[in-house]
């Protein structure tokens, strides 16, 4: 547990020689929302132990999106889930509540498979070739984009082409880790941008 703690923490140790900025983005990872055996770090954007977290605010406006970084390997999914989902499992997307991509390249709702990720090899370009790889893995970006319609996840800005459909209730960014999986959860400043016409999750009130 001590290795995972570090690993987890990473910087958070030189904070005491860095500056801290305040948030700017009031939302995060919601520690009143996480299951037993999960920790929470670097102001709220960082999970890592054993079980699920969500976000602070659902997912109100009309198209909104947001990313996960995986910082280290092991057992992770990234998704949607609505309060009522079990938290305390170590993956997510096994129960009615929850709509998740996992370590395990298969997108999983309600323990059904919904979608098995296929392995691409190299996508020939103009200049040359190019690999275009469809199996997240560490170091990777996920994003996610839901419109009320569908879920769909991206690769490192690739849309992965396995759309989610049929999601119910009020659903908030959701993370799973497991086995020594750290996620970051970007809900600014993006690693890649987001598909047109979608934006980072905005706070209800902000909206009226």
């Amino acid at each position: 547990m001590f290795c995972c703690l570090r690993n987890c923490l990473g910087d958070a140790f030189a904070t005491q020689t860095v500056t801290v900025r305040p948030r700017e983005n009031p939302i995060h990872l919601d520690t009143t929302h996480m299951g037993h055996e999960v920790v929470i770090v670097k102001n709220g954007q960082r999970v890592c132990g054993s079980g699920g977290v969500l976000a602070t605010a659902p997912l109100v406006q009309s198209k909104s999106y947001f990313e996960v970084k995986v910082q280290q390997s092991g057992h992770w999914s990234v998704g949607l889930a609505t309060r009522n989902t079990d938290l305390n499992r170590a993956k997510g997307g096994l129960d009615a509540e929850s709509w998740c991509l996992a370590s395990d390249n298969i997108v999983w709702h309600n323990d059904q498979e919904i979608h098995q990720l296929q392995e691409k090899s190299m996508e020939i370009k103009e200049q040359g070739q190019e690999e275009t790889r469809t199996l997240p893995t560490e170091g990777d970006t996920i994003g996610v984009a839901f419109d009320h319609v569908e879920i769909n996840f991206y690769l490192n800005g690739r849309n992965l082409e396995v759309p989610v459909l049929n999601v119910r209730g009020t659903v908030y960014p959701a993370l799973f880790v497991d086995d020594g999986a750290v996620l970051d959860v970007l809900l600014d400043n993006f690693n890649h941008p987001p598909p047109a016409g979608f934006e980072k999750i905005m706070l209800e009130q902000s909206l009226l």
